[in-house]
């Protein structure tokens, strides 16, 4: 489904959305599906399986202007929103997110399911956010959803903050600047099971999913700098170092 197919008011032909994000956006769209194997390998596969039921979901990559100052390559401060999930959830327990979540019957499609979600996980005011583009669904094994990533400007950014200590214990804006920068990138391996790209930013470790997602727009947006493929780290063991740094701060 498009952002048209859902009656969205704006897109980035309105010239609101920043260039470097906007040329992102057009590529998405122009891609489509065909982009797919553009994505991380942990990724590729994300198809339903025969017999499985999957339940739709989105998140919502939001991206806006950070007021940092940070600049890298032609983003030109930009941040992307990111949540940590709260420990005590029984599906990607602590992991660092996109909000998002399941869709609701009432929804009118993934744009409106990443907006509301995003609103109940941190605060945000949908009216500020600007859709660009969907990209193509992925099936997340564990919590048997069917994602639609939607990509999205912060056109007026409002204050933000854990809604519910329940599901979420932190919300934060990223500089993308951090993100691309190659100091911080590496891979991860979970028991020889998947290999997949990682990032280690504001004291969070963000993998699986998420740095899947992070990767592939990096990657598509031009914006990748040369970094370490082979620096290939335990995930377990690397987990437990994050851990241990933030019981010292």
């Amino acid at each position: 489904m498009s952002i048209a197919d859902e009656g969205a008011s704006a897109s980035c032909a309105d010239g609101s959305a920043p260039d470097w994000l906007a040329r992102l956006a057009e590529r998405l769209r122009d891609g489509g599906a065909r982009r797919r194997p553009l994505l991380p390998r942990v990724l590729q596969s994300r198809a339903v399986p025969p017999g499985v039921r999957a339940r739709p979901a989105s998140v919502l990559m939001l991206f806006g202007d950070d007021a940092s100052g940070h600049e890298s390559d032609g983003v030109q401060g930009g941040d992307v929103l990111l949540t940590q999930r709260a420990a005590t959830l029984r599906h990607h327990s602590g992991q660092v997110a996109f909000p998002g979540g399941a869709a609701d019957p009432g929804d009118g499609g993934p744009v409106q399911t990443a907006l509301r979600e995003a609103e109940e996980e941190t605060g945000l005011r949908p009216d500020g956010v600007q859709p660009l583009a969907v990209m193509p669904e992925l099936f997340v094994p564990p919590s048997k959803f069917l994602v639609s990533p939607v990509l999205a400007y912060w056109r007026e950014p409002c204050p933000i903050r854990v809604v519910d200590e329940a599901e979420t214990s932190r919300v934060t804006r990223v500089p993308v600047a951090d993100l691309v920068d190659p100091a911080n990138r590496f891979q991860v391996q979970y028991r020889q099971v998947f290999t997949g790209p990682a990032f280690m930013v504001d004291g969070m470790l963000v993998w699986g999913f998420t740095a899947g997602l992070l990767s592939a727009l990096i990657t598509e947006a031009g914006w990748e700098r040369e970094w370490d493929t082979g620096d290939i780290r335990e995930l377990d063991i690397t987990l437990a170092e994050v851990d241990e740094q933030a019981t010292r701060r």
